[in-house]
């Protein structure tokens, strides 16, 4: 794991983000402030690789909370995985359907203007070579972030909410977070890949001063 003095800050933001919950899969609603999940897909965009696992230690909110609302066109169905399967074996099969007959319109509470500053570090994998090592990857990200470089454009929480992102420097007195305690309850944290199957974990959520604290995956206070 990185040490502290070696943890990451980057800050990330956007016109709208929805952090779906999932008990309210239907009519999108987000969750308060971003989640785990969604800053280490942010983290993953900028830099993946086998050798390095992102762990999300706090997010600071910079912007007041603020919502709307917005009505928009979704499908109910997706291809077929056995279709397309049998269409790769065959060389020919019926893969498309008709968005006119499954469109469905559906209502989003999203965020709005929202803005957060990530602070989150990296441990080694067991799939790490004999070359790598934490220095190696951290001067990797360091010059990717520095140059605006990713994999594919990170996102807040819903592939067409882009986000903007970079570096925030050590000696930044500029950012502050709101000034605000909240408890936000259950969040969705991320997934457990230990198993056969993923797992989804979460844990109670608290803005401390517009400080969100993550706790380690190992951590009890960690449920799935």
């Amino acid at each position: 794991m990185t040490t502290p003095d070696s943890l990451f800050r980057i800050l990330v933001s956007g016109d709208y983000a929805c952090f779906t919950r999932p008990e309210m899969k239907v009519e999108r609603v987000s969750y308060d402030v971003m989640t785990p999940s969604a800053a280490r897909g942010v983290l993953e965009a900028i830099l993946w690789k086998p050798a390095i696992r992102w762990i999300v230690k706090e997010i600071e909110v910079l912007n007041p909370i603020r919502w709307t609302t917005v009505r928009r066109n979704e499908v109910s169905k997706v291809v077929s995985i056995g279709n397309a399967q049998t269409a790769m074996k065959k060389g020919s099969g019926n893969l498309g359907f008709y968005v006119e007959d499954e469109r469905q319109q559906r209502a989003g509470l999203l965020l709005r203007d929202v803005a957060y500053v990530i602070r989150a570090g990296f441990e080694m994998t067991e799939k790490a070579g004999v070359s790598d090592n934490p220095q190696k990857f951290a001067d990797m990200f360091q010059r990717r972030l520095s140059k605006g470089q990713c994999f594919h454009r990170p996102y807040l929480g819903c592939r067409e909410f882009a986000a903007d992102f970079e570096p925030v420097p050590p000696d930044n007195l500029e950012l502050s977070p709101i000034d605000e305690t909240r408890d936000l309850g259950w969040m969705f944290y991320d997934y457990d890949y230990s198993g056969k199957s993923p797992v989804p974990c979460f844990f109670n959520a608290k803005l401390q001063k517009g400080h969100l604290i993550i706790p380690d995956p190992t951590s009890q206070e960690v449920y799935s």
